[in-house]
C-alpha cells in the first residue's frame, strides 16, 4: 500500500483557504478586486456582524455565462493567465485562480451573475466546496456574492477571529485600499444596514478626501514625477497633521496596494527633522513601474511585492517628496541673500516691544559709603562685605576663624537672580526621625531590611489610579466631571466607527460627547482628568479602541488604563512626608504593586551588600 496519496480536493481548497482566507476582511478584498477586473463601475459591499454573518458585494461588471459561472469556483481556473510569461505582465488584480475555490470551501456561498447580452443569469449554491444548487435565475447583469457562515466548517479558524469591532477594521481597511486605487468606480459600504462610505467617482485628491474627511483637502500636498522608470503621483499630508499611528500609510503599484518598509524609509528619511517625535507621516503614494520590472507572486495576499529597480525608486521617491515639501514651504530653506542679523529670537516675536531704559541713580558716590540710602540688592552686597572685613580684621587674614565666618552671608543664595530655582537634587523634611525622602521628585527611597527600597512616585500613582477605577467601573459608572467649554476633536471615519461602538463603555468612564461632522464634542470626561492631561487621555483612548486589535474582554483594562496613565502624567504633590507615606502606603494596598498595567516595575531594592560593593 502507498504511503503518498492525493489529497481529496475539499481538503485542498481547505488548506489553500487557510493562506488566501484568514478573516472575513480577505474575502471582501478578493471578490471586490474580482469585481475591478471584471470592469465594474459600481461595488456595493454589505457586512452584517462584521462578516460573521454575511458578506455580500454586488457589481455591475460583464458578469459569467453558465459554464464559467460554474467552472470560477474550481482551484486554479482564471481568466487572466494564458502561459508562463503571463505572471510577469499582470495589469489585473486575480491571477491565481484560488480565492473562489478557498471561499466556497469554508462558507455558504451564494452566486448570481448574468451577462448584458443574456435575459436570464445563473445561480449558484456552494457549501463546503460542494454544489447543493444551479439554477436558472433572473438578476441585473452582473454579478451578486453572498458569503454566509464564514468559516462554519472550520471552528478552531472562527475561534481564533476577533472582536466584531477588530474584524470590521479590517474590513473597512481593506475596502478603502480597493477604493482608494480605483477613484473612478463607485463604492458602497454598509454594516449592520448603516452606511458607512458612499464614494462617488471623481478625482484621486476628490477620493482621497471623501475616504479621510472633508478637513483632509487643505493638508494634502500633491507629489508628482515621472521617470523611465517610475511614474509617481499622490499626495503627503502636511508635517504638523502627523499622527501617532501607521494607519494612514498607502502605497500602491500599478493600482495594486502593497506594504514595504524599505520604500516606507525613504518617505520617513525626506520628512526628516519636521515631524515631532514619536509621530509618523501620512501619505497616498501611487506607483505606476513596467509590469515585467515587478514580482506580485511573492506573498498569497499579493501585498509584498519585489522590484527589479528598488535603489533607483528609492530615490525617486525621496526627492520628489522633499522637492513637493519645500515647494509648498513646508520644508525650512536657507536664503543666503537675506539680512539675518536683525532677526529676532522664535520666543522674542510675541513679546511687545519697549525702548530699552537705563536706571541711575543720581546722587551715588562710590568715595562715601553713606553718600545715599541704597537699594535693597546694594545694601545686602554692603552689607556682606562688611560682615566679611570685619571677620577679616577680627580673626586675622588666612585664618581658619576668617575663612569661616559669616562664610554663608557673604555668598548668599540673594546673590543669584532669582529667575527660576532649579528643584533640589534631594528633598526631604527637617524633622527628626524621616524615614523616607524624594530623588528629582519622582523616586521616593526609603529603608528596609536588607537595604533601599525604591519606588517610581509616577508609576506608583498609576497603579494606585488603575486599581481604583477598575473597582470602580465593575459595580458603578466613574465620577465624571462637566467640561465648561466641550473639546472638539477631530476623528477619521474608522475611528468615528470605533467610538460609536464603545459608546456605552466609554460613558461607563467617564466619557460624555456627541458625533457630528467627523469630529467628537466632549462634553464630560473623567473627574481624576486634569486639563493639562484630557488632550494626552483622548489621544490614548482613541488609538487603544481605532488602531489597536484587542479582544473584547481586555478593552476595559486597556480604556482605564489609558485614563490612570494620563492621569498619573499630572505634576504630583510630594512636598510633605505624609504625601509620600500615603502614596507608599496606598501602593502597597494594590492587589499588583510591584508593576504597572503596562508592566512596567514600580518597585526596586538596592540592597546593602550592593551598596558596599559600589564603594570598595
Amino acid at each position: 500500500m502507498s504511503l503518498i496519496q492525493l489529497l481529496p480536493d475539499h481538503i485542498a481548497n481547505q488548506i489553500a483557504a487557510g493562506e488566501v482566507i484568514q478573516r472575513p476582511a480577505s474575502v471582501v478584498k478578493e471578490l471586490m478586486e474580482n469585481a475591478i477586473d471584471a470592469g465594474a463601475t459600481k461595488i456595493d459591499v454589505n457586512i452584517k456582524e462584521s462578516g460573521k454573518a454575511l458578506i455580500q458585494v454586488v457589481d455591475n461588471g460583464t458578469g459569467m455565462n453558465a459554464k464559467d459561472a460554474l467552472l470560477c469556483f474550481e482551484r486554479h481556473a482564471t481568466s487572466k493567465v494564458r502561459k508562463a510569461d503571463d505572471l510577469f505582465s499582470l495589469v489585473t488584480k486575480g491571477f491565481r485562480g484560488e480565492a473562489l475555490a478557498s471561499i466556497a470551501a469554508i462558507a455558504h456561498v451564494e452566486m448570481r451573475t448574468r451577462l448584458e447580452s443574456d435575459p436570464t443569469g445563473n445561480q449558484i449554491n456552494i457549501e463546503g466546496s460542494k454544489v447543493v444548487g444551479n439554477v436558472e435565475a433572473v438578476c441585473p447583469h452582473g454579478t451578486s456574492f453572498e458569503i454566509k457562515n464564514l468559516f462554519y466548517n472550520v471552528p478552531a479558524r472562527r475561534n481564533f477571529l476577533k472582536s466584531n469591532q477588530v474584524e470590521f477594521r479590517h474590513i473597512q481597511d481593506e475596502f478603502e485600499r480597493v477604493a482608494l486605487a480605483h477613484s473612478n468606480v463607485h463604492f458602497t459600504l454598509h454594516h449592520n444596514d448603516s452606511e458607512i462610505h458612499n464614494l462617488t467617482p471623481g478625482v484621486l485628491r476628490k477620493r482621497v478626501v471623501d475616504v479621510l474627511g472633508r478637513k483632509t483637502n487643505d493638508r494634502l500636498v500633491p507629489i508628482e514625477e515621472s521617470t523611465d522608470i517610475v511614474e509617481l503621483k499622490g499626495f503627503v499630508l502636511k508635517p504638523e497633521f502627523a499622527r501617532k499611528t501607521r494607519g494612514e500609510q498607502y502605497l500602491f503599484v500599478n493600482d495594486r496596494f502593497f506594504k514595504s518598509h524599505y520604500f516606507n524609509h525613504a518617505i520617513n528619511k525626506a520628512f526628516e527633522g519636521l515631524l515631532k517625535e514619536r509621530t509618523f507621516a501620512s501619505y497616498f503614494l501611487f506607483l505606476t513601474v513596467d509590469p515585467q520590472k515587478i514580482d506580485v507572486n511573492v506573498h498569497p495576499t499579493k501585498t509584498e511585492i519585489k522590484f527589479e529597480e528598488e535603489k533607483y525608486i528609492y530615490s525617486i521617491l525621496l526627492s520628489s517628496i522633499r522637492l513637493a515639501l519645500g515647494k509648498y514651504n513646508i520644508a525650512p530653506t536657507l536664503d543666503f541673500d537675506r539680512e539675518t542679523s536683525f532677526d529676532l529670537p522664535s520666543e522674542m516675536k510675541s513679546k511687545p516691544i519697549s525702548e530699552p531704559t537705563i536706571k541711575v541713580n543720581p546722587d551715588y558716590n562710590p568715595f562715601h559709603s553713606n553718600s545715599s540710602k541704597p537699594t535693597s540688592s546694594s545694601a545686602s552686597k554692603g552689607k556682606k562685605s562688611e560682615n566679611f572685613t570685619t571677620a577679616i580684621n577680627k580673626h586675622g587674614f588666612g585664618t581658619k576663624e576668617a575663612k569661616t565666618a559669616d562664610w554663608e552671608n557673604f555668598y548668599s543664595v540673594e546673590d543669584v537672580a532669582k529667575e527660576e530655582e532649579p528643584a533640589p537634587l534631594i528633598e526631604e523634611e527637617t524633622t527628626p526621625g524621616i524615614s523616607q525622602f524624594l530623588i528629582k521628585g519622582n523616586y521616593i527611597f526609603t529603608p528596609s531590611k536588607s537595604g533601599f527600597m525604591v519606588i517610581h512616585a509616577r508609576r506608583a500613582y498609576e497603579q494606585i489610579l488603575y486599581t481604583d477605577l477598575i473597582n470602580s467601573f465593575i459595580t458603578n459608572p466613574v465620577e465624571s466631571q462637566t467640561l465648561l467649554f466641550p473639546i472638539e476633536k477631530e476623528l477619521s471615519k474608522d475611528e468615528m466607527t470605533s467610538w460609536e461602538s464603545n459608546a456605552m463603555m466609554l460613558k461607563q468612564l467617564g466619557f460624555t460627547g456627541e458625533l457630528k461632522d467627523g469630529e467628537i464634542h466632549l462634553s464630560a470626561v473623567p473627574s481624576v482628568l486634569q486639563d493639562e492631561t484630557i488632550q494626552k487621555a483622548l489621544d490614548r483612548i482613541i488609538e487603544t479602541i481605532a488602531h489597536r486589535e484587542i479582544d473584547k474582554g481586555e478593552i476595559a483594562h486597556e480604556l482605564v488604563h489609558s485614563i490612570a496613565k494620563s492621569a498619573a502624567m499630572k505634576k504630583m504633590n510630594l512636598n510633605s512626608m505624609e504625601a509620600v507615606n500615603d502614596i507608599i502606603e496606598r501602593l502597597f494596598q494594590c492587589e499588583n504593586h510591584a508593576y504597572t498595567p503596562g508592566n512596567k516595575q514600580i518597585i526596586d531594592t538596592l540592597s546593602l551588600e550592593s551598596i558596599d560593593e559600589k564603594f570598595r
